[in-house]
C-alpha cells in the first residue's frame, strides 16, 4: 500500500514538473522583444501582433508609401513595403486608417470563403494580381485556416490609423508589379523589392 502511493506521488509531481516546465518554454518562445520596434526578431511587427490577436497602431518606422488608396466612405489604405522574403513568399505591409465617422468591425475584409470566416476581420481577403502573367495571389493560411496575416481584433475605432501585414505565395523572380486589393476598395500598384 505505501509503494502505491509513493508511486502516486512521483507520477502527480513528475507531472507537475514536466507542465511547469512545459510552460515556461512556451512563455520563453513568445516573449522577447517587447519594445515594438520590430528589431531582433525573426517575425515582423505586425505578425508578432496578429499572432498575438492585438493591432499595432503605431505609424510604420518608415515613411515610404509606395501605394495608397482610398475607399469606402473614408478609409485610406496605405502601402509601405512589399518584400520577396526567403522561403518562397511576399510579405505586404502599410498601415490603414478609419475616417469614416464611426468603429469598423472590418469583417468586410475577410473574404468569402467561407474557412476564412474564422479570422473575423482581418486581412484575409487580401491578394495580390499579377496582371502581366495573368494570376491572383490569395493570402497564405496556417494549417488551421488562420491567415498569414492581421486580424482586426475589436475592429478600427473612428480616427484610428492601424498597421496591417499580409503574407502571399510569391509570383516568379521577374514579376516585380502587381496590384494589391482587399474588401470593396481599389486596386493599390505596387512594387516588390528583394527581402
Amino acid at each position: 500500500m505505501d509503494l502505491r502511493r509513493t508511486m502516486k506521488g512521483r507520477r502527480a509531481l513528475s507531472t507537475v514538473a514536466i507542465t511547469t516546465a512545459l510552460l515556461f518554454a512556451v512563455a520563453g518562445c513568445g516573449g522577447g522583444n517587447e519594445d515594438n520596434s520590430g528589431k531582433g526578431s525573426s517575425s515582423t511587427p505586425s505578425a508578432r501582433a496578429s499572432a498575438t490577436g492585438e493591432s499595432d497602431s503605431k505609424a510604420p518606422e518608415t515613411n515610404t508609401v509606395l501605394a495608397e488608396v482610398k475607399g469606402e466612405s473614408g478609409i485610406t489604405l496605405s502601402v509601405s513595403s512589399a518584400k520577396r522574403d526567403e522561403g518562397g513568399f511576399v510579405t505586404v505591409e502599410g498601415t490603414v486608417t478609419n475616417g469614416t465617422g464611426s468603429a469598423l468591425a472590418m469583417g468586410n475584409w475577410r473574404g468569402d470563403e467561407r474557412e476564412l470566416a474564422k479570422n473575423g476581420g482581418s486581412m484575409a481577403g487580401a491578394s495580390l494580381v499579377d496582371q502581366t502573367g495573368k494570376k491572383k495571389y490569395l493570402v497564405l493560411r496556417d494549417t488551421e485556416g488562420r491567415c498569414l496575416c492581421t486580424r482586426f481584433d475589436g475592429g478600427i475605432r473612428e480616427g484610428q490609423t492601424t498597421q496591417w501585414f499580409a503574407q502571399f505565395p510569391a509570383p516568379p523572380s521577374d514579376t516585380t508589379k502587381v496590384d494589391f486589393q482587399v474588401g470593396s476598395m481599389p486596386p493599390a500598384s505596387i512594387e516588390i523589392s528583394e527581402g
